[in-house]
């Protein structure tokens, strides 16, 4: 099975069933698992922070890397193997948003990424449909595109 890795502020999609989509040390990031069965295509979005409005060039750069222009480019990438470009019929799932390097609770990164993807989601009329979120340990996550199988394991 080949795997595609994927960086903070990148995304893969993929409808090959022997290809496997994953990401590596989510603290306070926040993967978007997204699945679409009528396509039977799969992707996976690394968002580091909420809203790109503080680094627009990034943003441009690399439009995962924040959940407001991650999201509608996920969409736009699913779209591209057959999947409704506004996001209806997929089934969305979350992974991170720990408190791993904010003991005191003073930026709240992962809870404000958290929160911020699912808005982005409700404008759509979607929603999450599983997570594991929040805590204080780091994630490893892939997504197996064959079959759909997420599988969450603890560090890097």
């Amino acid at each position: 099975m080949k795997q595609i890795n994927v960086g903070i502020g990148e995304l893969a999609v993929s409808k090959n069933p022997e290809e496997k989509i994953k990401t590596f040390g989510l603290g306070s990031c926040v993967a978007v698992i997204v699945l679409d069965p009528k396509s039977r295509s799969v992707g996976l979005m690394h968002v580091a922070l909420p809203d790109s409005t503080i680094n627009p060039e990034k943003a441009q750069k690399l439009p995962g890397y924040f959940a407001d222009t991650g999201i509608p480019y996920l969409f736009q990438e699913m779209a591209k193997l057959g999947s409704n470009a506004k996001g209806q019929g997929l089934i969305f799932k979350l992974v991170g948003g720990a408190q791993v390097m904010d003991p005191n609770l003073r930026f709240n990164i992962g809870k404000r990424n958290i929160l911020t993807i699912k808005k982005i989601l409700w404008k759509y009329n979607l929603a999450v449909v599983a997570e594991e979120v929040g805590g204080h340990i780091s994630r490893t996550v892939d997504v197996d595109a064959g079959t759909g199988r997420v599988t969450i394991s603890q560090g890097s």
